[in-house]
């Protein structure tokens, strides 16, 4: 479980994060929704110890985020931000192999490339682990950064918007992809996402934010609402019933 107590960012007189109080659940997928400048990734990134806050605390799996050593929290939490810029020319395998630092210390044993080789046979990127990044698409590029982060092996992942720049088919291929990482590895997962369909389709908890703060939580089936995201967007949204769960329409 991850729990944030009185957590607060201030980053000018009238721009600020919390206090926000939350307990997200071990397990399955945690999606936060909201709008543009809501605090979503501001948060993501203060739970995985990216961004210092100014008060409050964060604990994950029991660990004081602020006080653990960089070593053990690093066996704990792995995160990607949305800003993925290695300059360096890397294959697949060289980039993924980056996840098992925490835990070789950049000198991979025998034991570190076989939880290489199943990060990219998970990520499906077996025929592409000898490509250079630049020479991949946009899609495969996304799935070798989110392998990396598997082979980090830790209970919780951290991921700020995953699908940004992916288009309908890769990012329904992306949350296919975190939901086995939840209900086949046990992990936890949370998530950034721009869109409400995604997250009412895929994750088993939303948040919703607004204004720095945390509005609404619970299910898909509480938080996903006409009257809920009609609030939270400042925007007129309907929501209805669809074969495969409840689908937001704008207008």
């Amino acid at each position: 479980m991850i729990t944030l107590s009185s957590v607060t960012k201030r980053y000018a007189s009238d721009v600020a994060i919390g206090p926000v109080d939350l307990e997200v659940p071990a397990g399955g997928i945690t999606a936060l929704i909201g709008p543009n400048g809501a605090g979503k990734s501001t948060l993501l990134t203060i739970v995985g110890r990216l961004l210092g806050m100014d008060a409050g605390a964060v604990e994950i799996a029991g660990l004081d985020v602020a006080r653990t050593r960089s070593a053990d929290l690093a066996r704990v939490v792995a995160v990607l931000r949305q800003e993925n810029h290695l300059v360096t020319r890397l294959t697949v395998r060289q980039l993924v192999g980056f996840g098992r630092f925490p835990h070789s210390r950049g000198r991979l044993t025998a034991h570190d490339e076989e939880v290489v080789s199943r990060s990219v046979d998970f990520l499906d990127l077996g025929a592409l682990e000898g490509r250079y990044l630049d020479e991949l698409s946009g899609g495969q590029r996304q799935r070798a950064y989110v392998a990396m982060v598997l082979a980090q092996d830790t209970e919780v992942v951290l991921l700020d918007e995953p699908l940004n720049n992916l288009d309908m088919a890769h990012s329904v291929q992306m949350m296919q992809l975190l939901r086995r990482m939840t209900t086949e590895l046990g992990r936890t997962v949370v998530v950034v996402l721009h869109d409400v369909n995604f997250a009412g389709h895929y994750a088993d908890h939303v948040v919703a934010l607004k204004d720095g703060l945390v509005r609404y939580t619970g299910t898909p089936a509480e938080v996903i609402r006409a009257e809920v995201l009609t609030d939270v967007f400042d925007t007129p949204v309907d929501v209805v019933d669809g074969p495969r769960g409840r689908l937001a329409v704008y207008y």
